[in-house]
Formats: C-alpha cells, sequence, structure tokens
C-alpha cells in the first residue's frame, strides 16, 4: 500500500511540476507542447491498462482514439456550422447539441461501448492472431470514419470544434487516467489479468476466466482513449481519419516500449521522454530544412532506432517490472543487506 501510494504521488508530481513550470514560463509554444504530452500521457497509460496487464500487444487502441475524437466533434459542433462541417448529418442528430465537456465524456463512453460489443471474441485469441486481430480492427475503425461521410465528413477535415482543451483540463484528465490505471492494476480483475499473461495456462486451470478478464481491461482502455482522443479533438479542433492510424499509433507505442510496458511508471516516464525527444528533432529537422539541407523523415528514423536500442539494452523498457514506489523503497533494503 505505502509502495502503491509513493508511486501515485510521484507519477502526479510529474504532471504537477509540468503544469507549474508551464505557467511561470509563460510561453505559448510550451504551453502547446504540454497540453499535447498530457493528451499523449492519457492515450499511452489507457494503452498500458490492457496492453501491460494482458501482455497482448493491440494496435486497435489509436482506432478508439478516433472515435472519441468524432463522437465528441458530432454533438459539440455548434448547430449552425454544421450545415458546412457535416452537409449529410442525420436529422435526428444534426440538433443536438452538448458542452464540450460532456462531449468529451460521451466520446469515451461510445468508444467503451463499441469496444464491449466487438471484441469479446477477439479476447479469446493470444499471441499472433491477437496482434493480427488488433490490427485488422483498427483497420476496420479506420475504414469506416473514412467512409462514413454523413458522420465522419469523409476523407475530408471536419472542422468547427469547438476549442475547450486547455493545460488544467489536460493535466487533470492525466493525473485521473494515472489514478484509475493504478488502481485497476492492484484491483482484483487486475491482479488475475496479470497472472494469465504470466502463465496463462496455470491462471485458467485455477478458475480465472481470461477472456471476461481481457475483455474487461480492453474496455476500460478504450474508455480513455476516446477521453484522449476527444481531448485531442477539442485541442487541434480539425482533423481527419489520417490522424487516427498508422503514425500515431507507433508513436504511441514507443512511448510505452521506451518506458516499460508492465508498469504505469514506465507509461509516464516513456510519455515524457518521448515528447521531449520528439519535440526536439522535430525543431530540429524544421531547422535544417529552413536552412536549405532537405531532412525528410529524421524524427521517425530517430525514434524507431531509440526504441531499437532500448530494446536491446533494456527489453522491458526503462521500468520493466516494478513500479517507481517499489524501486525507491527496496534500495535502502538493499544496501542495508550489503
Amino acid at each position: 500500500m505505502k509502495r502503491n501510494l509513493l508511486t501515485l504521488v510521484i507519477l502526479l508530481a510529474f504532471v504537477g511540476v509540468l503544469v507549474l513550470g508551464t505557467e511561470l514560463a509563460q510561453v505559448r509554444v510550451f504551453e502547446r507542447i504540454a497540453i499535447s504530452l498530457c493528451i499523449s500521457l492519457v492515450l499511452v497509460v489507457g494503452l498500458q491498462t490492457f496492453m501491460g496487464n494482458s501482455g497482448i500487444l493491440s494496435f486497435a487502441h489509436v482506432g478508439f482514439m478516433g472515435v472519441g475524437a468524432y463522437v465528441s466533434a458530432l454533438f459539440t459542433i455548434p448547430v449552425q456550422m454544421r450545415g458546412m462541417a457535416l452537409p449529410d448529418l442525420y436529422g435526428a442528430i444534426a440538433a443536438i447539441q452538448v458542452s464540450p465537456y460532456l462531449g468529451i465524456a460521451l466520446g469515451g463512453l461510445v468508444a467503451a461501448l463499441i469496444a464491449a460489443v466487438v471484441s469479446y471474441p477477439l479476447m479469446r485469441l493470444s499471441d499472433a492472431a491477437a496482434v493480427i486481430t488488433s490490427f485488422a480492427l483498427l483497420v476496420v475503425l479506420h475504414t469506416v470514419m473514412l467512409h462514413w461521410s454523413a458522420v465522419t465528413n469523409g476523407p475530408r477535415t471536419l472542422f468547427g470544434i469547438p476549442s475547450a482543451t486547455n493545460l488544467p483540463l489536460a493535466a487533470g484528465v492525466a493525473g485521473l487516467a494515472i489514478v484509475v490505471a493504478l488502481a485497476f492494476k492492484e484491483s482484483r480483475i487486475g491482479l488475475l489479468l496479470r497472472a494469465t499473461r504470466d502463465d496463462e495456462r496455470a491462471a485458467g486451470a485455477l478458475g480465472a476466466s481470461i477472456p471476461a478478464l481481457r475483455w474487461c481491461a480492453f474496455i476500460l482502455s478504450a474508455l480513455i482513449a476516446g477521453i484522449g482522443g476527444a481531448l485531442w479533438g477539442h485541442f487541434i479542433t480539425s482533423f481527419s481519419p489520417k490522424a487516427f492510424y498508422l503514425k500515431e499509433t507507433f508513436l504511441i507505442l514507443a512511448m510505452l516500449v521506451i518506458g516499460g510496458t508492465n508498469t504505469v511508471t514506465g507509461a509516464v516516464i516513456g510519455t515524457f521522454v518521448v515528447t521531449i525527444v520528439f519535440e526536439l528533432l522535430r525543431a530540429l529537422e524544421t531547422t535544417l530544412n529552413s536552412s536549405g539541407v532537405q531532412v525528410v523523415g529524421l524524427t521517425e528514423i530517430i525514434l524507431a532506432l531509440a526504441m531499437i536500442g532500448v530494446m536491446i539494452v533494456r527489453p522491458g523498457g526503462l521500468f520493466a517490472a516494478a513500479e517507481i514506489g517499489t524501486v525507491l523503497l527496496r534500495r535502502p533494503t538493499k544496501q542495508k543487506a550489503e
């Protein structure tokens, strides 16, 4: 209990220091980076909730991010603007408008509902079959967003979404996601799910319902992803389906894998590290391109190489097995024993 509390305090302190430092700096660019980091933190922690506890790689996470973004946008775009943004929107929905905050919650709930409906049969699969089907689910979600023109405006950019995501809101949701992820990890479902991750046959022989455990984690993960996507939508205020596909999937996975898939600490640290490196590399790439040296894809290449390097040196990531609170409380005991 003490270790879990220390972990929670430290991880929330990361978010608090980020907010405080940004507010003191009073630099618009830093504020946008901080908001983007907090949204990424929500998404990565959501992915860790399922992937870290079940041991199954999920590509569909970014698809549920898109569901949350589109659902929230659908109900929050001002009615006067919907005729331009969504000219073919169904009449029953066209007259409904809610506040952005309610829209963000609706985005998460609809993403969780879709996950609950479509994912249970997939939770019976393991290893390569589970990974392939999760990628197939991402393709299905992306295809629906790409071609359901009446609701998503098809491949064109959806605009008119009210700007509602500021730093306090993004940081507050990120902190709540951390609390939920840690609480789920230490819950009975989380403990049983990690048992299936470590030894699926033994856990099943002891009576653990593996599909049901995975299903619960997948729904929670989709809920968090949907909320994160809705936050992102109200931050960017215009987007198209291509924002919720392979590039974003790679970035979110890179954050989690580099930090450590099995721990919430890894998700948080990985998000901070990759975001900072990503922004520095993007600034370097922009500088080089503006100076006449054409560099394309430098950021993605270095991130991929960094992921490979981390996997070689530390296969489990920076925090492979233990949360930061556990690591800090173990250290004095080891020194005393020596």
